[in-house]
């Protein structure tokens, strides 16, 4: 069980991303392609999620890898990698399900080519907010932001919907109730400095979720 400040299950999403997290300046986010050699009939061994509404560049992001698949043997990629292209095809702004069937359509293959973005699991916002009279523009529930107003300044800060809150002022908000969530938020002001991650990829990574890899 977590303790009252979420310790243990930070340190569990902690450890699951130290194992294949690169460290990754944020200048250094340039697109890159990644051949991944495989045997014809083998799976790619990933699971990718939705990057999150209100994302610079709405695509998909690797949530796990298959410790022996394919993707993982390769070296190249790594949890939080946004995926960009499929063989040349775009997958940006297309829906999770036909990213995930593009993905499967390579299981008769014996090289895949990907157009990767290599991106830090976790997403680092920064809203400025003068005073409590500017609305933050978004709402969450239970840790989850579920909606973003537009041009507002949690979304010119870089806030997702459907990520999953983790840290607010460098303090962890992974087992605190909605409530102190809420007031936490509703009383910051100045910069208010967030971590956060796509649900599904929070959920996989604190084993509450089983990966199914494609």
């Amino acid at each position: 069980m977590a303790d009252h400040n979420g310790g243990v299950l930070t340190d569990s999403v902690n450890k699951q991303l130290n194992k294949r997290r690169r460290l990754k300046d944020k200048d250094n986010r340039v697109a890159g392609h990644v051949v991944v050699p495989k045997a014809k009939g083998e799976i790619l061994g990933v699971v990718i999620v939705e990057s999150g509404w209100g994302s610079m560049l709405p695509t998909v992001v690797i949530a796990n890898l298959a410790p022996a698949g394919a993707a993982a043997r390769c070296g190249q990629l790594n949890i939080g990698d946004q995926i960009i292209a499929i063989n040349g095809v775009s997958l940006v702004g297309l829906p999770l399900s036909t990213c995930q069937n593009y993905i499967k359509n390579t299981k008769t293959q014996t090289v895949v080519k990907l157009t990767v973005v290599p991106c830090a699991p976790v997403v680092e916002v920064k809203i400025k907010r003068p005073d409590t009279k500017y609305q933050l523009g978004f709402s969450v529930q239970n840790g989850v932001i579920c909606s973003l107003l537009r041009g507002g300044i949690a979304e010119r800060g870089g806030v997702r919907v459907g990520h999953r809150i983790i840290e607010i002022n460098n303090q962890s908000v992974v087992a605190v109730p909605h409530e102190k969530i809420v007031n936490l938020l509703a009383t910051s002001v100045g910069e208010i400095l967030m971590k956060t991650m796509p649900t599904s990829m929070f959920r996989l990574l604190t084993g509450q979720e089983t990966p199914v890899y494609i």
